[in-house]
């Protein structure tokens, strides 16, 4: 690359000048963008950053040592990996300067919902982060977003996957909050990541896109799992996942366990490896490929980062914003790379949904642990030696597991002492690492007899047929040490370097990075007349170029210096030496975010609020029903508000031509008034019952047929779940429910008057406590408290009934089973959970058994309360009916 010039050449100067602002150069002038500083080039489209792991300070060190662009961190409690060992806030100014002096960028992850009690320690942990520089920070609340920008007005803030953003509307609700970039849920592919990155890319301001490309996959829906909560009393939603999806569940369908084989972790998905993605990803637009694992170690942060890291790297954008790959993803090269990804953790690797629904392909079932490698099967067992047909070479030292079917702790395996080789039934070895197949390829591979020694490895129990898998390398893991460890193999990060000069005059060296922070140095001698060896391009090229003690590359030189020239060697090395040494300082020099003196949580109302019920106010009862009988016995008990979750859209239509069949009135859903004053009236939207209908948690585009024929059957109103039914059903009577994790004051104020919702579901994470403060921070009723449900702990693109009960790949060709069979799952403790379909056949896997909150009721009406809410699921006719009276009950006048 050669670099045009940027100042006078026989400007004198003091030997050093720090230049911040480039202008007339072949690089981009500097301007911040969504990303926090990242420099947006003259091309529309540039390669995207590199996003990896830093879950600790060596995990960070192997980053930026092996090619990140870009780390992602968290400190204190509001993150969505709180086992991390994470950074304290201490810690900040000195892991940003080292990232910055390394070019590198450091986003900070809050990306938590946080409750109101605990918006004061929250706005705390962002001022440390704005203050020590840090270039972005994560969010999942809406009130954090909120939080953010009272306290700070340009610094920037990245919508997490965990807000489950999945369509246009949803990176437009993140652009109006103040967001710059928008994480997608992982459940994007790449053809909706296209039409998304298309629909957004007129915004003002500009948003960008960050895409997940490698490591653990979510069953769930990220934001929308409530399964750690369920059953353990941990929240997915606060950082805290129990890993429930990873464990054996058996599949019960009208009653009988299905047979399905090995095939035990039916939630468990295959871990996502997009690396033969990567030239379809460039193209969508997008400006960030993330790399999952805050909990992995430095090894996996410096294998995983170097492979996407070199990919990226031989990706070539053509002046048409073509991107192709230089060799090619499909060659014996990429199948070591994805053994090599294989070793360093992995259930299966997959693409995940990046290639569109395939229900065959992201979840196998078989394990939900690392399995490392599918290396070979057994032949025969000999005492202590086995003989293995192997795909992939084996070596003394290796771990090796035998596949029993059962994956538990009965598994033989151990470490490999010697290998004898017996034969070769083809060419020989094949380095695969295609972990996510069951059957491992044998076409090419050796006879090897393996033995074990006098070692743990109980051989004896393994049987011929076996698979064998390769769970550790230690020749590899050595290696991805010394990467982590700033070894032999550091990557180098590009700089441009630029000199100019006359004769009788001192030379200047300009150095200039990727991201616009420049250095000038000045030389103590002047230039003179060369007798031999003049300065010519190559010589300069050959002598600053090199930098090999540095973390620089020489990408290219410009000369300005009239022909015949000469300065000392010496001279030279002490310019570079001195050029490298000024960048880097301006490098780690830290951002400068604008940062309100006030404490702006100080200034919410919070505990200061009355939260004696009004006189004359109303306690109302709202109950959802999943199918039409549920519905008729609720209308015959009065319930003034019903909402209809049903799984065919011809329900909604029949629901409302049923329901005229009822009047208004009083009944056993309509709890009488309390002794306070004001409020809503018995009849405060005309009399009788309201209906409203319940949307599908999550929307994609294609599916606005959906909207519209649920629209045209004529219900009073809608209970909405994402961001594309607030735009959708904007100006008609809505009610935000539970998928929203409204936990604030910030988070509710937003979305009940910016949207103009009736109630705001309290977030199915709050305890009475985060109740009772929500309640006291904001008129109480906003918020809408579901007292009786089975939680629905899963929201899945992951079809349980496509991918374990037909043999077809998606919708198209799975015959619908879901219309024809009731399936639960069954846990170890022998407890089973329902699995239903909803319209746009996604699953959702609730709770066997309900929760209630009747015992809770009482406080919670003194805390003022007014709107309540059950969740029917299964439920008969007689016990909906009981149901509705026992709360009704407890809601009446006491």
């Amino acid at each position: 690359m050669m670099l045009s010039a940027h100042s006078a050449c026989n400007r004198r100067i003091a030997s050093i000048t720090v230049v911040e602002k480039i202008e007339n150069t072949g690089l981009p002038v500097a301007t911040r963008d969504s990303l926090g500083g990242r420099l947006q080039g003259v091309a529309e489209r540039c390669l995207p950053e590199l996003l990896a792991p830093a879950g600790n300070w060596a995990c960070a060190r192997a980053a930026v040592l092996n090619g990140a662009d870009a780390v992602y961190f968290a400190l204190g409690k509001f993150n969505a990996r709180i086992r991390a060992e994470n950074f304290a806030a201490e810690d900040l100014p000195r892991l940003m300067e080292y990232l910055h002096k390394h070019g590198v960028r450091g986003y900070g992850c809050l990306n938590t919902i946080v409750f109101e009690d605990e918006l004061g320690e929250a706005e705390a942990c962002l001022r440390a982060m704005i203050s020590a520089g840090v270039d972005a920070v994560l969010v999942q609340d809406v009130g954090i977003a909120r939080l953010v920008r009272r306290i700070s007005t340009d610094f920037p803030i990245h919508a997490s996957t965990q807000m489950t953003i999945t369509s246009a509307a949803g990176v437009e609700f993140a652009k109006e909050l103040g967001c710059s970039l928008v994480v997608l849920a992982r459940e994007c592919s790449v053809d909706e990541i296209a039409a998304i990155r298309l629909a957004t890319r007129g915004f003002v301001p500009p948003i960008s896109l960050e895409v997940f490309v490698h490591g653990a996959l979510c069953i769930s829906y990220s934001g929308q799992c409530f399964a750690s909560r369920a059953l353990g009393g941990r929240s997915a939603n606060r950082g805290d996942c129990a890993q429930v999806c990873r464990l054996p569940y058996a599949l019960v369908c009208d009653g009988r366990e299905l047979p399905l084989g090995d095939r035990k972790y039916l939630l468990s998905a295959q871990d996502l490896a997009a690396l033969e993605l990567l030239p379809d990803l460039v193209r969508t637009g997008v400006a960030s490929l993330k790399i999952e694992g805050r909990l992995k170690s430095p090894e996996y942060v410096a294998a995983i980062t170097r492979i996407y890291r070199s990919a990226l790297d031989e990706l070539v954008l053509d002046g048409d914003g073509v991107c192709s790959d230089r060799r090619g993803c499909s060659s014996g090269r990429y199948k070591a790379v994805r053994y090599e990804m294989g070793m360093a953790f992995s259930r299966g690797l997959c693409a995940g949904w990046l290639k569109g629904v395939d229900q065959r392909t992201v979840v196998h079932g078989r394990f939900g642990k690392h399995r490392g490698v599918c290396v070979g099967k057994v032949v025969r067992v000999r005492g202590r030696r086995v003989v293995v047909q192997a795909e992939i070479d084996i070596k003394p030292g290796d771990g090796l597991v035998f596949e029993s079917g059962t994956h538990g702790e009965d598994e033989a395996g151990g470490r490999v002492y010697n290998v004898r080789v017996l034969g070769e039934t083809a060419s020989g070895p094949r380095a695969s690492g295609e972990t996510g197949s069951a059957e491992c390829d044998l076409s090419s591979c050796k006879l090897l007899e393996l033995g074990f020694g006098n070692g743990p490895a109980e051989v004896s129990r393994v049987k011929p047929g076996a698979e064998v898998w390769k769970t550790s390398d230690p020749e590899l893991e050595q290696r991805w040490r010394a990467l982590a460890e700033g070894g032999k193999g550091q990557y180098k990060r590009p700089i441009w370097f630029e000199v100019c000069g006359s004769a009788g005059g001192r030379m200047e060296l300009t150095a200039r990075d990727e991201h616009g922070n420049e250095a000038t140095a000045v030389s103590a001698v002047s230039l003179c007349p060369a007798r031999s060896s003049p300065l010519t391009e190559g010589m300069l090229v050959e002598q600053l170029g090199r930098l090999g003690g540095t973390q620089f590359r020489l990408d290219g030189l410009k000369s300005r210096l009239p022909a015949g020239l000469m300065l000392p060697v010496s001279e030279l090395n002490r310019l570079r030496r001195e050029v490298v040494a000024e960048l880097e300082r301006v490098r780690a020099r830290p951002k400068h975010w604008q940062l309100s003196p006030a404490n702006r949580t100080a200034e919410l109302p919070g505990a200061a609020r009355s939260v004696r019920l009004a006189s004359g106010a109303v306690l109302q009862l709202a109950v959802l029903v999943r199918n039409l009988t549920q519905f008729k016995a609720a209308m015959e008990a009065g319930v003034r508000v019903v909402y209809c979750e049903f799984e065919s859209l011809d329900d909604y239509r029949t629901a409302v031509e049923q329901r005229r069949h009822y009047g208004g009135g009083s009944g056993a859903g309509q709890p009488g008034r309390s002794d306070g004053a004001g409020g809503e009236s018995e009849a405060a939207h005309g009399s009788g019952n309201a209906v409203f209908a319940v949307l599908p948690r999550i929307f994609k585009q294609g599916e606005e047929g959906i909207l519209e024929t649920i629209r045209a059957s004529g219900m009073d109103g809608y209970l909405v779940r994402n961001y594309d039914h607030l735009k959708f059903f904007k100006g008609e009577r809505c009610v935000g429910d539970f998928s929203f994790n409204t936990g604030n004051s910030l988070a509710a104020e937003y979305f009940k008057n910016r949207f103009g919702l009736e109630r705001v579901t309290a977030s199915y994470d709050m305890d009475v406590k985060h109740l009772e403060l929500l309640l006291r921070a904001v008129p109480p009723e906003w918020i809408e408290i579901t007292v009786y449900q089975h939680i629905p702990m899963l929201h899945m693109a992951h079809c349980m009934f496509c991918a374990f009960m037909s043999q077809g790949r998606n919708r198209k060709d799975c015959g619908r089973p879901c219309r024809q069979h009731e399936v639960r799952l069954r846990d170890r403790l022998g407890e089973e959970h329902p699995v239903r379909a909803d319209v746009c056949c996604r699953n959702t896997v609730f709770q066997g058994r309900p929760k209630s909150a009747a015992e809770h009721l009482g406080k919670l009406i003194d805390f003022g309360a007014r709107c309540f809410r059950l969740e029917l699921l299964d439920e008969d006719r007689d016990e909906t009916v009981r149901l509705i009276r026992k709360y009704s009950a407890l809601l009446s006048p006491r």
